[in-house]
C-alpha cells in the first residue's frame, strides 16, 4: 500500500509540482486561518443509516430515501400476509376441493391500479428531486474539481487560486486525523452560499463524491458536468472518488473544510500568496463586490 501511495505522489507531484511546492505549511496555515471546525461529514464505525444532511439536496434524498423505505416496507408486509392467508386458508387439509376460478375482474383491476398509484406516489417527488438536484439558482461562486491519477485539482475561477490536493499518508496522519480521507491541502468552502461545482477529468474517468452534500458527479475527460451545493453548517466533510480509475483509486479523497462567509474571505486573502493564479483580475459578482468594499 505504501508503494502505491508514494507511486501515486510521485505521478502527482510531477504533474503539479509548482502548486505542491507550497502545500505543505501554507496548507495548514491556511486551514487554521480558516478555523478548525468539528468534523459532521464522515461515515462512522457500525454506523446505520445515511450520513447527517449537510445541504438542501442531501436533505431532500433523506426524506425521499425515509420515504422509499416506508412504502417498500408496507410493500413486503402486504405480501407477505397474502402468502401467509393463501398457506392456511389454500392448503390441501383445509381447502380439499380448490376451486376452479380462472378469472376475476375486481382481483385483476386491484392488482393493476394499486402498482399505478404507488408509482405515482413515488415519481412525484422523485421527478421534483431530480428537478432541484440538477438546477444551480444564482450562484455565488463556482470551484472546479479536476481529477487526476491519483489526486484532485481545485480551481477557484472567481477568486483566482489554484492547488492539488493529495492525500495525506498513513505516516504522516497527525493524532485526530482520519486515514485515508484526510488531504494536503483541503478544500475551504464558505457556508450558507450557493455554489456551482464543475467537474471534470484529465486522464480517465473520476467521480467526485461526498455523501453529506448528496453529490456523487462522474469527472470525465474532455466533458465538464456540473452541480451545486449550499452547505448549511461550518464542518469538516470527507468524500472520495467512486469510479474505479486505477491502482490509487482507493487513495484520492475529498476533504472539505467549510467556514462562515467572513473566515473564508479571509482564507482567500491568505491563500492567494501560496495559491494564486499569476494575472488574475475578479470579474462578475466577485468583482463588483471588491468594488463595493
Amino acid at each position: 500500500m505504501n508503494r502505491i501511495k508514494r507511486g501515486a505522489g510521485r505521478v502527482g507531484r510531477a504533474a503539479g509540482a509548482a502548486v505542491v511546492a507550497a502545500a505543505g505549511m501554507a496548507s495548514r496555515a491556511g486551514a487554521a486561518s480558516a478555523q478548525e471546525a468539528p468534523v459532521v461529514g464522515a461515515a462512522e464505525p457500525w454506523q446505520f443509516g445515511q450520513q447527517a444532511a449537510a445541504s438542501p439536496v442531501m436533505a431532500q434524498l433523506t426524506d425521499f430515501h425515509t420515504l422509499l423505505l416506508w412504502i417498500i416496507a408496507g410493500i413486503t408486509l402486504v405480501v407477505f400476509a397474502l402468502l401467509a392467508f393463501v398457506m392456511i386458508r389454500f392448503n390441501a387439509r383445509a381447502n380439499p376441493t380448490p376451486a376452479k376460478t380462472a378469472h376475476s375482474t375486481v382481483i385483476e383491476v386491484i392488482w393493476t391500479v394499486i402498482p399505478v398509484v404507488i408509482l405515482i406516489v413515488i415519481a412525484v417527488p422523485s421527478f421534483k428531486l431530480l428537478y432541484f438536484q440538477d438546477r444551480i439558482e444564482d450562484a455565488e461562486m463556482t470551484i472546479k474539481a479536476i481529477g487526476r491519477q491519483w489526486y484532485w485539482d481545485y480551481e477557484y475561477p472567481d477568486h483566482g487560486l489554484a492547488f492539488s490536493a493529495y492525500m495525506i499518508p498513513d505516516e504522516e496522519i497527525q493524532p485526530g486525523q482520519r486515514r485515508l480521507l484526510e488531504t494536503d491541502p483541503a478544500v475551504v468552502l464558505p457556508t450558507e452560499t450557493n455554489i456551482r461545482i464543475q467537474v471534470t477529468a484529465g486522464d480517465v474517468l473520476h467521480s467526485w463524491a461526498v455523501p453529506a452534500f448528496g453529490i456523487k458527479m462522474d469527472a470525465v475527460p474532455g466533458r465538464l458536468n456540473e452541480t451545486w451545493v449550499r452547505i448549511l453548517d461550518p464542518g469538516t466533510y470527507y468524500g472520495q472518488c467512486s469510479e474505479l480509475c486505477g491502482l490509487g483509486h482507493a487513495f484520492m479523497p475529498i476533504m472539505i473544510k467549510a467556514v462562515p462567509k467572513d473566515a473564508f474571505a479571509a482564507w482567500v486573502e491568505t491563500a492567494r500568496d501560496d495559491y494564486g493564479v499569476a494575472g488574475f483580475e475578479p470579474q462578475g459578482r466577485v468583482a463588483a463586490a471588491a468594488a463595493a468594499e
